[in-house]
């Protein structure tokens, strides 16, 4: 029969078991594969609808995007869970109260003089178990102070998570209003490749021109047709990572406004200490950095008041009710209220060293904290300082963007009009042609930069989360 369990149980291991895949060259399916597959495809996103007829601001795409970009919400139950962290360690400031409730019956043969006598004996009881550190030289205080530090640490990274899902809405929309209006671009610039192709023909049909003109205009309308669908599959993957920075799917059709419609700046009005000033003050990764330093100073606190002894108190009353019943004699009863309390003092002699590693640790942990904290600053006003002269360059590229459109524009409807009158040849048209889209492609480049410099520096001078900042729009 042994022989059987034995051999039983080890079948049921050997069935439960995951074996490795029999060769290398071959992907594993096990039997748990079906149940992990059901459990991921019953994982249901939550999403939630787009207008749309709507066109949304970008102030409205952060509204979206803060309210339902998974992020948020990961950053947001980090921060409830250590909040509730800070709430069990408070919890040591009060003593711990236990209740109990215990009833038994026994029955037992006891020998007495020349025979055995049955006996039952009945207990009840309800018994408190009181508890409670009277003191311990710091040591609950280190352990409370650290986790109040750890939430509000939690609470800043909670508040970094917002920066960076605003930040990343901004650069997918700057990115998605920089190819529609490449999109735009590349379309002027095919109808100018048709209308220079339609001219060559023309021309050609009243003998003022060569086949192989003809052919150079129709070789430059197919590659302005081929850089157009380059164009729109661009706009696609913007519209794609757009959806995906506001928490809904990328096949989600999403109107926003449109690039002509914003109000682009010609000047910074801030200087660049300001920024910085401000970027020291208020960026969120920082100041948890800074939060991260208060809690391992706690730790040390902690951890110095173990070379003393902690005082405890400790109480047990406990209601008791006796019956007993023993043969030929009648039943029996008491009750009352038993227990007691004490004071303990603890003090740890001798261990080996335990207590002054830990605090050299805790020691070197808060230094440690405190380096960072140093190299942070010193890498965010770096940040500020390049993304307050990248604004500066885009904005000068801007300008000389207007000024190259202006001027390709002129060339182009100059070489064009030329060509028609005999005046110029078709490479000429052509190449004022190619000029043209170039900086029709940089003056739309150029814009957005604009924009995506200024929310570069809202992002690293920690602007964009400020109660008192507006939104950035354009």
């Amino acid at each position: 029969m042994t022989t059987i369990v034995l051999i039983t149980v080890q079948t049921a291991s050997s069935a439960l078991a995951q074996t490795a895949p029999r060769s290398p060259d071959h992907p594993w399916h096990g039997p748990m594969e079906r149940e992990i597959e059901a459990n991921a495809n019953a994982v249901r996103e939550s999403r939630f609808s787009i207008d749309q007829a709507k066109t949304y601001t970008l102030a409205e795409l952060i509204d979206l995007a803060e309210s339902h970009n998974p992020e948020t919400r990961v950053a947001w139950e980090r921060a409830r869970a250590q909040a509730a962290a800070w709430g069990v360690a408070r919890s040591e400031l009060y003593p711990t109260l236990a209740a109990a409730a215990l009833a038994r019956a026994t029955r037992t043969e006891d020998y007495v003089a020349d025979r055995f006598l049955r006996q039952t004996i009945g207990d009840f009881q309800v018994a408190l178990d009181l508890n409670y550190t009277v003191f311990d030289f710091g040591a609950r205080a280190g352990r409370i102070n650290a986790a109040k530090a750890e939430a509000l640490a939690a609470n800043f990274a909670f508040n970094d998570t917002h920066r960076k899902v605003i930040y990343q809405v901004e650069q997918a929309y700057y990115r998605l209003l920089n190819a529609s209006g490449q999109e735009e671009a590349a379309r002027a610039n095919l109808s100018n490749a048709q209308a220079v192709q339609q001219a060559a023909e023309e021309r050609l049909n009243h003998g003022l021109a060569t086949l192989p003109d003809v052919l150079e205009a129709r070789s430059a309308t197919a590659q302005a047709e081929y850089e157009l669908q380059a164009v729109l599959g661009a706009e696609e993957i913007a519209h794609g990572n757009l959806a995906i920075a506001l928490g809904t799917t990328p096949p989600t059709a999403i109107h926003v406004q449109p690039l002509q419609e914003l109000t682009i700046p010609s000047t910074v009005d801030d200087t660049v200490n300001s920024a910085i000033e401000r970027a020291l003050a208020q960026r969120p990764d920082l100041l948890q950095e800074v939060a991260d330093v208060q809690a391992v100073k706690a730790r040390v606190k902690e951890a110095r008041a173990a070379y003393y002894p902690s005082l405890n108190f400790t109480a047990s009353p406990t209601a008791e009710s006796l019956y007993g019943l023993q043969q030929r004699f009648p039943w029996g009863n008491t009750a009352g209220l038993t227990g007691g309390m004490a004071f303990s003092l603890n003090w740890t002699v001798f261990d080996g060293g335990a207590r002054k590693n830990r605090l050299t640790q805790a020691e070197a942990n808060v230094h440690e904290a405190e380096a960072q904290v140093h190299v942070s600053r010193d890498e965010i006003a770096n940040e500020v300082w390049a993304a307050y002269s990248n604004l500066n360059t885009a904005l000068r590229q801007r300008d000389a963007a207007t000024a190259l459109l202006e001027s390709a524009g002129h060339s182009y409807d100059a070489a064009l009009e030329s060509y028609n009158y005999g005046l110029r040849n078709l490479l000429d048209v052509t190449a004022a042609q190619r000029t043209l889209a170039q900086a029709r492609s940089t003056d739309v480049l150029a814009r957005t930069q604009v924009l995506t410099a200024l929310a570069d520096l809202a992002f690293r001078a920690g602007d964009s989360i400020q109660l008192n900042a507006t939104r950035p729009t354009p």
